[in-house]
């Protein structure tokens, strides 16, 4: 694992923490399998299929995530930081989220940080065994001042009805 220094498409003046752990090679291909996995409809773990537009060309981009559902809401979680993918969505503002053949597209809405702990704790309770050293150091254990503190480094979507 190693963290990559960005460049940024943010606005003047925001003081957003930036992290990125850049998966090796082996990650990266496990991911492609598991994304194709995803598109056609087959769940691994709980994984779904994400498609966003890129900020750059406006191609379609995909990615596999796993969707927290909290009280009949669904999350995105980006436990290795600002990610071309997080950057996709903050340009783009919606993302298509399932197999191809049964996508819905949805808003992604970004959640302020003091809201963070609470579902990054969600989050590690059901994935930490499959995102542990790339979540900012956290743990199911973690203290809820260890969560606020990292809140800044890991973002988060939630998803909403287009309308």
């Amino acid at each position: 694992m190693r963290a990559v220094p960005l460049e940024l498409d943010l606005p003047k003046g925001c003081n957003m923490s930036v992290r990125y752990d850049e998966p090796h090679a082996a990650a990266k291909a496990a991911n492609t399998l598991i994304r194709w996995l995803a598109e056609i409809g087959i769940s691994m773990a709980g994984t779904r299929a994400l498609r966003v537009r890129g900020r750059k060309a406006g191609r379609l981009r995909g990615v596999v995530i796993n969707v927290l559902t909290v009280a009949d809401l669904d999350y995105l979680v980006s436990p290795r930081g600002t990610t071309h993918w997080v950057r996709n969505v903050r340009a783009a503002g919606e993302v298509e989220v399932g197999p191809r053949w049964r996508s819905r597209r949805v808003r992604a809405i970004e959640v302020d940080d003091p809201a963070k702990p609470e579902l990054l704790r969600r989050y590690l309770d059901k994935w930490f065994w499959e995102v542990k050293g790339h979540i900012a150091g956290l743990t199911p254990d973690s203290s809820d001042d260890q969560l606020s503190a990292a809140a800044s480094s890991i973002p988060v979507f939630a998803l909403a009805d287009l309308g």
